[in-house]
């Protein structure tokens, strides 16, 4: 119990020393805080919804995007500027495709000082992290910028791409190595050197250093022990066509004497190539030995952002439908594991169980309508059987007024 209770006591402190930079939850006055950019005419908006299915309809509150085919540009400022210097930097927030996202964007920017009502594209971030879904690409997009450059992640975890409210966690560390996780389970770690283009490599291959004239790198050669059959060159490529037959109107005198059209024959064996054996002198692909890299550059501070002052989004979405919410940038994992739980990882299991009835609900509704158009179609064939039986019977009679008339009394002579 002692020991519990101690292990309870370090975590509350860890809390309480905990630095948060920013947070947000879209409560009701939200719109004071994001700034929607203005920098083109025709960004969507975002509006304020809990979705179709939540576990608690005030605190799954977030913001949507609500226009197909659009791109969308908000942004909100920090209460103070902050860095990461020595510390931990943890950037969470959740992020629900309603719409069963087809191709769009649902990452999160962390930004230096920046007009928010001109913030796009073009704009610097230093942290872009969050899915990405387009067609059969399905990724966490984790972007450093590092000396004028944008740093591709070299890894490409898979993200969600379901219906349902999930939250991405980056965790970047200030010995330089990060971790990655989606409700609350790790995806994925490294080192930041490891797995961006941060640095020049530590070692090049020489430029002086030179294959050896003798090096032997192919794995296998022809068997010089192999010879040629005596025979394998007995049956000709092509032969004439023994199923094919003079036509009938064939004159040799004007078309010349008649020859079957040849076809390739089966018992052609092709060109005689000798086995191949493994080479007993092979020693492998040759490789220039490495050197040191004279232009490597050793940084510690990789990991570094000195002036963060802004989120964001910056999105591409074909069709609309995304909720962001619950979003906090701090420097302790404690503390956003704190906020998870408070949050989504509070209102999870009622979103699901929602989500559930509707999708039974829907299923319903759809076999209904399914057994309705069956039961149209088989009456529209019912109907359709009892007019062709109608029109037959109206040859009929009209062949009984033929004969009636036919039989009419002749007048007496």
């Amino acid at each position: 119990m002692t020991l519990l209770l101690l292990v309870q006591c370090l975590a509350l402190f860890h809390v309480v020393l905990a630095t948060t930079f920013f947070k947000e939850t879209f409560d009701p006055t939200w719109e004071s805080r994001w700034v929607h950019s203005s920098a083109k005419s025709d960004f969507g908006t975002f509006k304020r919804t809990a979705g179709k299915a939540y576990g608690d309809e005030e605190k799954d509150q977030g913001i949507q995007t609500s226009q197909d085919a659009r791109f969308y540009a908000i942004s909100a400022k920090a209460p103070a500027p902050f860095s990461n210097e020595g510390k931990t930097l943890v950037v969470q927030f959740s992020v629900k495709h309603e719409q069963n996202i087809d191709c769009g964007g649902g990452y999160l920017k962390i930004l230096p000082d920046t007009k928010l009502a001109k913030f796009d594209g073009e704009s610097k971030y230093y942290v872009m992290f969050g899915p990405d879904i387009c067609g059969m690409t399905k990724k966490i997009h984790l972007i450093f910028h590092y000396k004028g450059q944008n740093l591709l992640w070299k890894k490409q975890p898979s993200c969600e791409s379901d219906t349902l409210t999930h939250v991405y966690t980056l965790v970047l560390k200030p010995d330089n190595t990060y971790e990655v996780l989606v409700d609350n389970v790790k995806k994925e770690s490294g080192k930041l050197e490891d797995d961006w283009d941060f640095l020049k490599p530590k070692t090049i291959p020489d430029p002086s250093d030179k294959k050896p004239a003798d090096w032997e790198d192919n794995a296998q050669i022809p068997d010089p022990e192999d010879k040629k059959p005596s025979d394998w060159d007995s049956e000709p490529e092509n032969v004439p066509d023994p199923d094919a037959t003079q036509p009938e109107d064939w004159d040799e005198e004007e078309d010349g004497k008649w020859e079957p059209p040849m076809v390739s024959n089966p018992k052609y064996k092709g060109e005689w190539k000798p086995k191949m054996i493994p080479n007993p002198n092979y020693k492998g692909v040759w490789k220039a030995k490495e050197i040191d890299n004279p232009e490597y550059e050793a940084d510690d501070t990789l990991y570094l952002f000195k002036d963060m002052e802004a989120v964001g989004f910056d999105l591409w979405q074909v069709k609309s439908g995304t909720i962001f919410d619950n979003i906090i940038v701090t420097d302790s994992v404690a503390e956003a594991k704190e906020f998870y739980d408070e949050t989504t990882g509070a209102t999870k299991a009622g979103e699901v169980a929602m989500n559930n009835k509707l999708e039974e609900e829907k299923r319903k509704k759809e076999e209904e309508e399914r057994k309705k158009s069956e039961s149209a179609k088989d009456d529209d064939k019912d109907d359709k059987d009892d007019d062709d039986d109608d029109d037959d019977g109206d040859d009929g009679g009209d062949d009984d007024k033929d004969d009636d008339k036919d039989e009419e009394p002749k007048e007496d002579l």
